[in-house]
């Protein structure tokens, strides 16, 4: 951020602009690889900050059944620090220039990297024991290598390669075809003195082989949440609607375009607070015992909100469309229609939504259905999701570009008046629907989630709680 805000305090590390006429000279090698180099800082620093953030933080709680309620409002403060981003920090930048503007997220930064070591010494911090992503491919490989073996009818921990001080015995039968990476097939060759794997790339423990079949297990699920972030995506679409759109609330107020977004990280934010802090509580206490909906349940409650947000999508747009050509603004993509912008908030609303039932209950899922060694894993694969989305909604959009635009204009044109986004909308919730149906097949194929039966609800010392129906 240091470096950023060096660009625009230091005259020579910009390119000269002149203030009357707006023309700017074209950047220089050492101006761009400065600025490049800051994002680059800057990107590689909010990796290195986002990916464990939810881990380390459930790591600080007594007990991992509290993360709930951390989740939830760990969601909130990411949706909250967001809309500073894009109304304060954007206001002081628009009105106080860009010194100003840049300054105080530095000044911020600075604070908050101060706050978290000087709190250092309070935080509960484990060590990493071995590479987990290492140990992920040792099983494969072992697996892959061991293919040939024949794995006996009856498992007994003297065939398997146990972890010293492991609760496991012997291996799940389900994906029992990385069992083999685990099975000891000569003593005297596979273990050294010691007891430990002389070549741990063609023997693994136990351990390492539940942690992949765990992770194997709940992908299918996880790549469900690919879709929402797809639909979510349309947002940038939304704002050159919007645009086209009257956008006046009274006759002196006009939300900007792109403040439209502001919408759906507030709905996040009071569903959140709604649902943890008024509907679980007055749930809990009609029923007599804490009560709150299944993280399978809160999943496709989100998938479907945002197949609905499509829909409404493509009602507002087909609306818009047809009005713009009624008055004669079929050549004219940026004139304003007669239409209120505030039909946008249909489909950023009912996005927020599925972001506040989908995300967190995705996190949820995969940290609880997880080993306890994998939760950085589990932490992000929503991120991991989300990053997927973006590249498959690029995708879609070319291949829709490119198969439309044979037929005459493309459904996607950047005139969205000869265009159809209506159809592209119905496109996208007829990808959702499918996607929701994919979900309920992953469910059944699935299973019950960790906790679900009552043995398991009773070991895990969460016997008390009950869930909406099951997981």
């Amino acid at each position: 951020m240091i470096l950023l805000w060096s660009t625009a305090m230091i005259p020579q590390a910009r390119p000269y602009c002149d203030q009357f006429n707006t023309i700017c000279e074209a950047p220089t090698i050492p101006q761009l690889l400065l600025l490049y180099f800051s994002l680059g800082l800057i990107s590689i620093g909010a990796g290195g900050i986002r990916s464990p953030f939810m881990a380390f933080g459930v790591d600080q709680l007594d007990e991992r059944n509290n993360s709930h309620s951390f989740f939830n409002w760990c969601y909130v403060t990411l949706m909250f620090s967001s809309l500073i981003g894009v109304t304060l920090i954007v206001y002081i930048q628009d009105n106080m220039g860009w010194k100003m503007g840049f300054g105080v997220p530095v000044m911020l930064m600075f604070l908050s990297a101060v706050s978290f070591f000087l709190a250092s010494s309070f935080y509960i911090k484990l060590k990493p024991k071995a590479s987990l992503l290492t140990g992920l491919a040792q099983v494969i490989v072992a697996s892959f290598r061991n293919r040939h073996i024949e794995l006996p009818s009856h498992a007994t921990n003297e065939v398997y390669y146990i972890r010293e001080g492991s609760m496991l015995q012997v291996p799940s039968e389900k994906l029992r075809f990385l069992n083999k990476a685990c099975m000891i097939k000569n003593p005297q060759e596979d273990l050294t003195s010691k007891g430990t794997a002389s070549n741990p790339w063609s023997l693994c423990t136990i351990d390492q082989v539940e942690d992949l079949k765990a992770l194997i297990r709940v992908m299918p699920l996880c790549s469900a949440g690919i879709m929402l972030s797809v639909t979510v995506n349309q947002g940038s679409l939304m704002v050159i609607q919007a645009g086209t759109m009257d956008r006046h609330v009274t006759s002196n107020f006009e939300i900007p375009a792109a403040s439209f977004s502001l919408f759906m990280m507030i709905s996040v934010v009071v569903w959140i607070a709604f649902y943890d802090q008024i509907a679980l509580p007055l749930a809990s206490k009609i029923k007599g015992k804490p009560v709150r909906l299944g993280l399978k349940q809160r999943m496709g409650i989100g998938l479907l909100c945002s197949c609905a947000s499509m829909v409404a999508s493509a009602f507002v747009e087909c609306t818009r469309r047809k009005i713009a050509i009624e008055e004669g603004f079929s050549n004219e993509p940026q004139a304003v229609v007669h239409m209120s912008a505030l039909w946008v908030l249909l489909f950023y609303v009912l996005a927020g939504l599925s972001e506040g039932f989908n995300a967190i209950a995705l996190i949820e899922f995969c940290y609880s259905n997880l080993p306890k060694t994998m939760s950085t894993i589990a932490a992000n694969v929503n991120g991991l999701g989300g990053f997927t989305g973006n590249l498959v909604a690029s995708l879609i959009t070319s291949m829709v570009d490119n198969v439309t635009k044979k037929g005459g204009e493309s459904w996607v044109s950047s005139n969205m008046n000869k265009g159809h986004y209506d159809y592209y909308y119905c496109l996208l919730a007829g990808l959702s629907m499918l996607n929701f149906v994919y979900f309920l097949v992953c469910c059944k194929a699935h299973g019950p989630c960790h906790g679900d039966n009552e043995n398991e609800a009773e070991n895990s010392g969460i016997g008390d709680h009950e869930s909406i129906d099951d997981c």
